[in-house]
């Protein structure tokens, strides 16, 4: 595959940057750059500001609110907004109830939550896991029950990220218990102030509130709510996890955090130079960004050939992408040595002058080393992506 940008391509991200570097607020640069926590109000002010330009979701076609744009000028945006530190536009959002509703949705529906989620206007959670069914997510328990013009939903879902935030759930329920598991399912958009719900948190290795247990106590949710057809839930959640498995690549963040450790690399020593001038250290970091450059390609591949529906492969991009990720963690961690050992709460809500290791670039890397731990774990277990490789692309 030629991975020469073309003539245009090269204008295109010319205005990527220049977009960037005007609009992007210098105290958000600074705290992605810095591994510092972002807020609700971060999020959604980045959001917002991509959204005027009209780039909020780059994925989205013209009739929709989106731009319109080809598999390699979204590459482009990605990578620049990796490069530049930008916040994550969240995905649940714009990458993954959004294609449900486009592909599946009502009339109504689109007209309603579309204009919305592009604009920011709703936070949205994603309402899958549960406790005994996480990897083998065919085996939720919620029940959705209809009484006339509503569900009556009760049960409960976990690992939900930033639930406390939201105010929209996308949830899979069982509406047929009686059928095989996959054919009893729904897919019902839930408000989050519904009477009934409770969101408790659940505290992460690096002491941050990020995923949540949500209960569904007899919460009413008009039937107008359901997507698509009743039961046929388990069909949009497959088409909904291709497009989450194909972000979670996430190449162009990866590319940060690597220029990050090289840089990181270099100003911390070992026998009088920088580490990064240790041969088996600079093997390790090369090593790396090969897989990474490898990673891109096969990206750019997927893209291309499945532009609007990624399939199967999708879950080639989600192992090797948070392997790597995991990845340029340890290595950080590698570069501190025992400085990595404590994490300063105060440091990463904001508040430099309170960095345990007297170095505010290490200061916060231990907490992402083990946030990161996850990522090979959400979206599908590895495990379970290469069960899919092995039965949907080798027919083993």
């Amino acid at each position: 595959m030629d991975l020469s940008y073309t003539a245009a391509d090269l204008a295109f991200r010319d205005k990527v940057r220049a977009f960037l570097a005007a609009n992007l607020p210098p105290d958000l640069q600074k705290k992605v750059r810095n591994h510092v926590r972002l807020t609700r109000n971060d999020y959604v002010r980045w959001h917002q500001i991509a959204a005027r330009q009209g780039w909020s979701a780059p994925g989205w076609p013209v009739e929709h609110g989106g731009p319109g744009w080809t598999p390699t000028q979204r590459h482009i945006w990605e990578e620049e907004c990796g490069r530049a530190g930008t916040p994550q536009i969240l995905p649940f959002g714009v990458n993954m109830v959004a294609p449900v509703i486009m592909a599946f949705g009502s009339a109504a529906q689109k007209a309603h939550y579309l204009p919305r989620i592009l604009n920011c206007e709703d936070w949205w959670c994603q309402g899958y896991s549960e406790p005994g069914a996480g990897s083998d997510l065919a085996s939720l328990k919620t029940r959705a029950v209809r009484v006339n013009d509503v569900y009556i939903v009760n049960g409960q879902k976990t690992w939900t990220t930033l639930a406390q935030h939201a105010d929209m759930m996308f949830c899979l329920v069982r509406t047929d218990p009686d059928v095989r598991k996959q054919e009893g399912i729904s897919f019902l958009l839930i408000d989050m102030t519904s009477p009934g719900i409770t969101v408790r948190p659940i505290l992460t290795l690096d002491e941050e509130h990020e995923v949540n247990e949500v209960f569904f106590e007899n919460v009413r949710v008009p039937a107008i709510n359901l997507v698509g057809q009743e039961n046929k839930g388990w069909t949009y959640a497959k088409y909904l996890l291709g497009h989450e498995r194909t972000g979670i690549a996430g190449v162009g963040r990866s590319k940060r955090e690597l220029a990050f450790l090289k840089k990181l690399a270099n100003e911390h020593s070992k026998h009088g130079k920088p580490l990064l001038q240790d041969p088996l250290f600079a093997t390790k970091v090369a090593n790396v960004e090969i897989e990474l450059m490898a990673l891109e390609t096969t990206v750019l591949r997927v893209i291309t050939r499945n532009a609007h529906s990624p399939g199967p492969e999708a879950s080639l991009l989600k192992i090797r992408g948070t392997e790597i990720q995991q990845w340029i963690t340890e290595l950080m961690i590698e570069v501190l040595g025992p400085n990595a050992l404590p994490f300063d709460l105060a440091y990463l809500d904001g508040d430099s002058e309170h960095a345990v290791t007297g170095d505010d670039a290490g200061a916060p890397l231990a907490a992402n080393y083990l946030n990161m731990r996850k990522t090979s774990i959400y979206g599908g277990s590895n495990e379970i992506q290469k069960n899919i490789i092995a039965q949907m692309i080798l027919g083993l």
